[in-house]
Parts: structure tokens; C-alpha cells; sequence
């Protein structure tokens, strides 16, 4: 076998899913495929989460000496606190009219989140393009944030194109001068994108542009 071959597949193993035994779940960080009975399966593990989502499946009912999978997500780093949203929210509104983004960080040792401001290079009403934070040890991307300035929440092809190789939540705000601005959050893993179809309400809450007296 070519030595890139072997480098690749050592990187991105394909792993048999016993019949008779349990799979023993990816602890470290890293992704592989697994090979069952009921198809073709992507597993995922990061600090901060475990995901197993099926990616294929059987044309023609060929019996295979494997077991069965099943979807799983697992998140290590507990619930999101709000107040992080709120914390992007105003970076959002003052970023006005063009947009902004951050990143949520999770740290596995001390469990605890922290917005990271980025390092934006250009951004305008409609484009934003930044360097990646230095994150500190022990920590994780969780959230990747950016806004719409004026424009409601979505992702375009661009996002699409960014987020394609990450493994993170994506979270976009628009109408971003709204008192309460529309926002959308997605799940990526490895060209994966799962809409999340109600997006939390207190992030709704902590979005919400303080009243001045």
C-alpha cells in the first residue's frame, strides 16, 4: 500500500461493527467510519461532544457479518450559558452595518465557557472574512458566531463552504438593529449540517437589545 495510503487511513480508520460485541465508542478526539449491518456511519469525538450520524446505506439487501449502529449525540460540555449570546449580540450592534463574528470556546479542564473576540481582516455589510482566535490550553471551539447586520439569519453558500470541514455549532444573528433579532443555529460535523429548529429562548432573551432610558 502507497505510504500516503496508510497515513490517511491511519487518520480516518474503518472500523467493522461487531454482531456478537459492543463497539467501543471513539474516546479520543478524532473520526471514523463504521461499516454495519443497517449501512454506512460517521463517528465523531471532540472534548466536547460525541456524535454518530448514518452518512450511507444498502442498494441491495446483502447480508454482511456486521452489527447494528445507532445515532447517538453526546455533549460533554453541558448547556450553553445565554449570557455569551447577549455578550455577541452587543458585539453585533456595534459592529453596525457591517458584520462580526466570535467564537465560543469551552475549556475541558475547567469546564467553563468565554467568548473569544477574532482577528477580522475585512468585513462589510454582506462579507466577513477573519483570522481563527488563539485558544488557550484546554480549550475547544463549541459556537461559531457571526451577524447580518441588516439581513436575517441564514446560511449562504459561503457558510456552507466554511463550515465544511469544521465540527461545531454554527450561529448566525440578523436584523441585528431589531429589538429582538432573528437567529439560526446549525450542528456541523465533517460536511454534515443539521438545522437546529428551535433555537434556545433564552438565547432569544439574551439577544434582545436593552431598552434605554
Amino acid at each position: 500500500m502507497h505510504p500516503m495510503d496508510i497515513t490517511l487511513q491511519q487518520s480516518f480508520p474503518t472500523v467493522m461493527v461487531p454482531r456478537f460485541g459492543d463497539l467501543v465508542p471513539l474516546e479520543t478526539t478524532g473520526e471514523r467510519l463504521l461499516i454495519a449491518a443497517n449501512g454506512v456511519f460517521l463517528e465523531v469525538s471532540r472534548p466536547w461532544l460525541r456524535l454518530v450520524r448514518r452518512v450511507g446505506q444498502f442498494d441491495v439487501k446483502t447480508a454482511v457479518p456486521y452489527g447494528t449502529a445507532a445515532e447517538a449525540t453526546e455533549l460533554h460540555c453541558g448547556k450553553l450559558p445565554a449570557h455569551l449570546i447577549g455578550e455577541f449580540a452587543e458585539m453585533a450592534r456595534a459592529a453596525m452595518p457591517n458584520e462580526t463574528g466570535g467564537w465560543i470556546a469551552w475549556n475541558s479542564t475547567t469546564g467553563t465557557f468565554r467568548l473569544v473576540a477574532v482577528t477580522i481582516l475585512s468585513h462589510g455589510r454582506d462579507h466577513l472574512d477573519y483570522d481563527r482566535p488563539a485558544l488557550a490550553d484546554g480549550e475547544v471551539l463549541v459556537v461559531d458566531c457571526h451577524s447580518h447586520g441588516k439581513f436575517p439569519a441564514g446560511f449562504s453558500p459561503t457558510d456552507n463552504e466554511d463550515d465544511q470541514h469544521d465540527v461545531k455549532f454554527a450561529f448566525v444573528m440578523g436584523n441585528c438593529l431589531a429589538v429582538t433579532p432573528s437567529l439560526c443555529l446549525r450542528l456541523c460535523a465533517k460536511g454534515l449540517f443539521e438545522a437546529v429548529d428551535r433555537v434556545p429562548g433564552d438565547w432569544y432573551a439574551a439577544a434582545r437589545a436593552r431598552e434605554v432610558v
